[in-house]
C-alpha cells in the first residue's frame, strides 16, 4: 500500500500540470469554439522563454514567468485576430486544421533556434525538497504544483460563474448572437480567452519542464493526456477537467510501477479519450445541429486516356531523364501523396478527420516488412497483406467515429496514433529495436526494384501505385458509395432519413482511406533496406499529412500531388535546397508549409486543386463551342407508391424530466393526407423524430404488420418512411440531381466491392423522375442547391424525399417561408402525391389554411397531447384547438376566443 501511495503522490505534479493545460485548452473553447491543437506549443514557447531568461540571463523565477506568460497571452490574442477571427464562418474542422498549421509554425521555429532533438535539462524554480505526507516521502515541488492548479481551478470556476465576464462568456458558448445583443463582443471574448489560455500554458510548459525536459517535442506529447482532461471535463467543467489531470497522472505514474506492457503509460490518455466517448458520444447529431459546409470536392471524374499519357511522360521522366537526387525526391512526395490521397477519402469525402493515417501507414508496412523479412513472402503478396492489415487496423480506428465525429474523432484518433507508436512501434521484437528491421532490396515479377541501385524502377513503381489507388478512389467518388459518403459528410440526419447506412458508410471510408495509406506506409518503408518504424512512423507526422492534403485541395484527386511538394524531403525540399544551399535547415521547409497551410486557408479554403481546376475552366470556357442542349424531362409522370398504412399508438417521448409527447395515437393511410397541428412546443416535430428513429421513444410505430421499434433511422427509411426537415438539410456539395439520386440509390452492399472497379453512371429512378416532372425542377437538376432561390430549396427538398417512392412521406413544415400563392400550390401538389402516387402524408404545418384545406383528417397537439382529431369541419369547431392556440376567454378575462373561431372557421 506504501508503495501505491508513494506512485499515487509522484503522479501529482504530472496531473496537475496536465489539468493546467486542459483548463486552458478548455477556456479557448469557451471563449472561440476552437480547439487548439496548438497548446503544447505555446506550453513549448513559456518554458523556452523562462529557460532562456533564467539560464542565459540569470533573472529570478517570478519576472521570467511573468514575462513568459505575457509573451504567451499576447501571441493567444495575435491568433485569434489574425488566424481565428477571419475564420469565424469556417467549420470547426478548417479551424481545427489552422491550429494544427500554427503547430507546425510554432515547432519550426522553436527547431531553427533549439534544434529539435537536444533535450534541455531545466533547473525546477520549486523547492524539491522532500516531506512526509501520510507516511510516504514526496518532493515539495509536486505538492506546490498541486496547489498551484488547485488555485487556479478555483479562479477560474469562481470567474466564469460569479463575475459578468465569466457570465458573458458561458453565454457566448450557448450563444454567440444573443450575447452580442446584450453588448458583449464575441471577439473580444474570445481575445480574452485566447490571452488568458496562453498565458496558462506557459506557466504549465515553464512548471514541467524540470520533470520531462525540455525540447520540441516533448510537450507536443503532453498536448494528448491534456486532451482527454479536457475530455473527461465535457470542455466545460474547470473542476472536473482537475479531477481528470489528475487521475491520468497518477494513473500513469501506477502504470510505471505495476505494468510491464511497452508504451502502456503513454496510452492512458487515450484510453480516458475512448471511455469518455463511449459513455458521452452519440450515434447521430442532435436536431439543434448545424450542417457544416466544407471544402468543395471534386465529381471523380477521370479521362483515362489523359492520365495515361500523363503517367507514361512522368514515367520517361523518372527512369530516363530526371537526375538520381530529383528521383529519389519525386519517390518521396508520391509515398506522401499517397498518404493525402488517403485524406482526400476520409476527411475531403466523409468529413472524418483522422490524425492517424501515417500510423495506419506503418501497420501496414509493418506487416509487409515481417513477412519479407522474417518469413520470406514475395513482395507484392506481401504488400496486399500489408494492405489487408491495415484496412483492419482502419476498421478497428473507424469505432469510435459511430460514437463521435468532428473535433472529437481527432482527438481520438490522435490518441489512437500515439498509442499505436508506444505500444506496436516501439516493440523491438517486432521492429527491430534501434537497429531497424532489416528488408533488403526486392523484386516484382522478377524485375529488381532494389530502391538504391534502381531508384529509378522504385519511383516508377510508385507512380503506378499512386495512379492505380487514385483510379480506385475516383470510381469510389462516382459511385453510389462516393454519394453516400457526400451525404454522411454534409448531413448526417438527412443522410439516415434516406435510408443511408451511417455507421456502414463511416466504416468504408475509413477502410478505404487505410487502405491507401497502408500501401503509402509500404513505399515509405521499403525505400531503403533497414525500416527504423519509431523514427519513420512518428505519430505527429499525420499532422503533416493533413497540412499537405489540405494545402494541395482535400476535395480533388489532385490535390495530393500538388501538397506533396512541401513533403520533407520531396520535390519542394529539393527545390529549396537547390535554390538556398545544401544546408537548409529541415525546420525552414516544415515552417514554409506551415504558413503555406495558413495562408492557404486564409484565403483559398480549397486548396491548390480547386485554383488551378478554376482556372483551367475558365479557359475551357472561352475556347470550346456552346453545349448542345440537354434533353428535358418529361414535365408529368404518373408513379404508383407501394401503399401501407402507417400506425401509431401510445407513443410517448421523455426529455430528461420533460415530457415532449405522452401517449399519442395516429394512423396515416395510403391516399390519405393527415395534418398535424399545434401551436409551437406542441411536439409536432418531436413526432416526427420519433416515428423516424431519430429520438427514443416509448410505444409502437409500425407500417402494415412491420413494426418499427428498435429500429434505427435508416433502417426506417428503407422500410418505407421518408421525411422533410424544417431546416430542408439538403446536400449542399452535390447538385440538385446527385440529391435525388442519392435518395433513390439502392443501399445494397454490393456497391461498396463493385465501386472500386466499375462505378457506372448516376440514373435517376422512376420516382425521381416523376417528382421532377411534378414540381418542375427539370431545369435546376444540374444546380447546387445553394445556387437556388428559397421556395425551389423547399421543393427541392421534397421531391428528395419522395424520389425514394416512400410508403408514407412526413412533411415538416414544408410551406414555411412560402407566400400564399405559393403555399396554395404545394398544398394542391401534396393532394395530388396523396391522390394519384397512393402516399400516405403526415403534414406538419403553421399555415393553417393550408392544413385545412389539404389534408383529409386533421390531429391536433397541445403540450405532447393529442387533444383533438378529426375532419377539418370538425376541428375548426374544437374549443379544445381554439384554446390551445390562443387561450379562453376565460383564462385572459376578455372575448378574444370569438375572433379566433371565426378564423379557424374561415380557414
Amino acid at each position: 500500500m506504501q508503495e501505491f501511495l508513494q506512485f499515487a503522490l509522484l503522479g501529482l505534479g504530472a496531473g496537475a500540470i496536465t489539468a493546467l493545460l486542459a483548463q486552458g485548452i478548455v477556456l479557448i473553447y469557451r471563449g472561440s469554439g476552437v480547439v487548439n491543437f496548438a497548446h503544447g506549443a505555446f506550453a513549448m514557447g513559456g518554458a523556452y522563454i523562462v529557460y532562456e531568461l533564467r539560464a542565459l540571463h540569470s533573472w529570478p523565477a517570478v519576472p521570467a514567468f511573468v514575462v513568459a506568460a505575457v509573451a504567451m497571452a499576447a501571441a493567444g490574442v495575435a491568433v485569434q485576430l489574425v488566424i481565428m477571427r477571419p475564420l469565424r464562418a469556417a467549420t470547426p474542422l478548417t479551424r481545427v486544421i489552422a491550429t494544427l498549421g500554427l503547430l507546425a509554425v510554432l515547432q519550426s521555429v522553436a527547431t531553427i533556434r533549439y534544434g529539435g532533438a537536444s533535450l534541455l535539462q531545466v533547473t525546477s524554480s520549486l523547492p524539491s525538497s522532500g516531506v512526509e505526507l501520510i507516511g510516504v516521502k514526496v518532493g515539495q515541488d509536486r505538492l506546490l504544483l498541486l496547489l498551484v492548479a488547485v488555485v487556479v481551478t478555483v479562479v477560474l470556476w469562481a470567474a466564469l460563474r460569479f463575475t459578468t465576464l465569466g457570465l458573458a462568456i458561458s453565454a457566448a458558448v450557448a450563444n454567440q448572437r444573443g450575447a452580442a445583443t446584450l453588448g458583449w463582443s464575441p471577439d473580444s471574448l474570445a481575445c480574452f480567452t485566447w490571452a488568458v489560455g496562453g498565458a496558462l500554458a506557459a506557466v504549465a510548459g515553464a512548471l514541467i519542464a524540470p520533470i520531462t525536459g525540455l525540447s520540441v517535442l516533448t510537450f507536443t506529447f503532453l498536448l494528448i493526456g491534456a486532451l482527454a482532461a479536457a475530455l473527461l471535463g465535457g470542455f466545460s467543467s474547470m473542476p472536473l477537467v482537475l479531477l481528470g489531470g489528475l487521475a491520468i497522472g497518477i494513473t500513469q505514474s501506477e502504470f510505471t510501477n505495476y505494468v510491464k506492457v511497452t508504451g502502456a503509460v503513454d496510452a492512458v490518455p487515450f484510453i480516458a479519450i475512448i471511455l469518455v466517448l463511449v459513455v458521452r458520444g452519440r450515434s447521430l447529431p442532435l436536431r439543434s445541429f448545424v450542417a457544416e459546409r466544407p471544402a468543395i470536392a471534386t465529381s471523380g471524374r477521370v479521362n483515362l486516356p489523359v492520365v495515361a499519357v500523363m503517367t507514361g511522360v512522368a514515367g520517361v521522366l523518372l527512369h530516363e531523364v530526371l537526375p538520381e537526387e530529383w528521383v529519389i525526391a519525386a519517390t518521396i512526395s508520391l509515398t506522401f501523396a499517397l498518404f493525402a490521397l488517403s485524406v482526400v477519402v476520409l476527411t475531403g469525402w466523409a468529413g472524418q478527420l483522422s490524425l492517424a493515417q501515417v500510423a495506419l501507414g506503418g501497420v501496414g508496412a509493418l506487416t509487409t516488412g515481417l513477412l519479407v523479412a522474417k518469413s520470406d513472402w514475395p513482395f507484392l503478396p506481401a504488400v496486399l497483406a500489408g494492405i489487408a492489415v491495415a484496412i483492419v487496423g482502419g476498421l478497428l480506428f473507424a469505432l469510435p467515429a459511430l460514437r463521435t465525429r468532428g473535433i472529437n474523432l481527432a482527438v481520438v484518433t490522435l490518441g489512437l496514433g500515439f498509442a499505436i507508436q508506444q505500444m506496436v512501434f516501439q516493440r523491438s521484437e517486432w521492429t527491430g529495436g534501434e537497429d531497424g528491421l532489416s528488408v533488403g532490396p526486392q523484386k516484382i515479377f522478377g524485375i529488381s526494384v532494389d530502391p538504391l541501385l534502381y531508384p529509378e524502377r522504385y519511383a516508377v513503381f510508385c507512380l503506378l501505385s499512386f495512379v492505380l489507388a487514385a483510379i480506385v478512389v475516383a470510381n469510389v467518388r462516382r459511385g453510389r458509395t462516393g454519394r453516400r459518403l457526400l451525404a454522411v459528410r454534409t448531413n448526417e440526419r438527412a443522410a439516415a432519413a434516406l435510408g443511408i447506412n451511417i455507421f456502414s458508410t463511416k466504416f468504408y471510408a475509413f477502410a478505404i482511406s487505410a487502405g491507401v495509406a497502408g500501401l503509402a506506409g509500404i513505399l515509405l518503408a521499403f525505400q531503403s533496406y533497414t525500416v527504423l518504424y519509431g523514427i519513420t512512423f512518428d505519430p505527429f507526422s499525420s499532422i503533416n499529412i493533413v497540412l499537405i492534403a489540405v494545402i494541395g485541395g482535400v476535395g480533388y484527386l489532385g490535390g495530393p500531388l500538388w501538397g506533396s511538394l512541401l513533403a520533407a524531403g520531396g520535390v519542394g525540399s529539393l527545390a529549396i535546397v537547390e535554390i538556398f544551399g545544401a544546408d537548409t535547415n529541415l525546420a525552414w521547409i516544415n515552417l514554409f508549409g506551415g504558413v503555406i497551410l495558413l495562408l492557404t486557408i486564409l484565403l483559398n479554403r480549397n486548396g491548390i486543386a480547386h485554383a488551378v481546376a478554376e482556372s483551367v475552366l475558365l479557359l475551357w470556357q472561352r475556347l470550346r463551342p456552346a453545349p448542345a442542349a440537354v434533353p428535358a424531362l418529361p414535365e408529368r409522370q404518373r408513379h404508383r407508391v407501394p401503399g401501407r398504412t402507417l400506425t401509431v399508438r401510445d407513443l410517448s417521448v421523455r426529455f430528461g424530466g420533460v415530457v415532449a409527447l405522452s401517449g399519442v395515437d395516429l394512423d396515416v393511410r395510403p391516399g390519405e393526407v393527415v395534418g398535424l397541428l399545434g401551436p409551437n412546443g406542441a411536439g409536432k416535430t418531436t413526432l416526427i423524430d420519433a416515428v423516424t428513429g431519430f429520438v427514443r421513444a416509448s410505444g409502437e410505430v409500425s407500417l402494415d404488420d412491420v413494426r418499427l421499434r428498435g429500429r434505427s433511422a435508416h433502417q426506417r427509411a428503407r422500410e418505407g418512411l421518408s421525411r422533410s426537415f424544417q431546416s430542408l438539410e439538403l446536400f449542399e456539395d452535390i447538385t440538385v440531381r446527385d440529391n435525388l439520386v442519392a435518395a433513390s440509390d439502392d443501399q445494397d452492399w454490393r456497391s461498396y466491392l463493385v465501386d472500386l472497379v466499375w462505378p457506372g453512371r448516376s440514373r435517376l429512378s422512376s420516382a425521381a423522375v416523376a417528382a421532377v416532372g411534378e414540381l418542375d425542377l427539370g431545369d435546376v437538376l444540374e444546380s447546387k442547391p445553394g445556387d437556388l432561390p428559397y421556395g425551389t430549396r423547399r421543393l427541392v427538398a421534397i421531391a428528395r424525399a419522395v424520389a425514394a417512392s416512400p410508403s408514407v412521406l412526413l412533411l415538416d413544415e414544408p410551406a414555411a417561408g412560402l407566400g400564399e400563392q405559393e403555399s396554395a400550390e404545394l398544398g394542391r401538389l401534396i393532394r395530388r402525391l396523396a391522390d394519384e402516387w397512393g402516399m400516405g402524408v403526415l403534414l406538419v404545418e403553421h399555415d393553417v389554411a393550408m392544413v385545412m384545406e389539404t389534408a383529409d383528417k386533421v390531429v391536433v397537439l397541445d403540450f405532447g397531447k393529442k387533444i383533438a382529431e378529426g375532419t377539418p369541419a370538425e376541428v375548426r369547431s374544437n374549443a379544445a384547438v381554439v384554446a390551445a392556440y390562443l387561450g379562453s376567454a376565460e383564462e385572459d378575462g376578455s372575448a378574444a376566443a370569438e375572433p379566433v373561431t371565426g378564423n379557424l372557421a374561415t380557414a
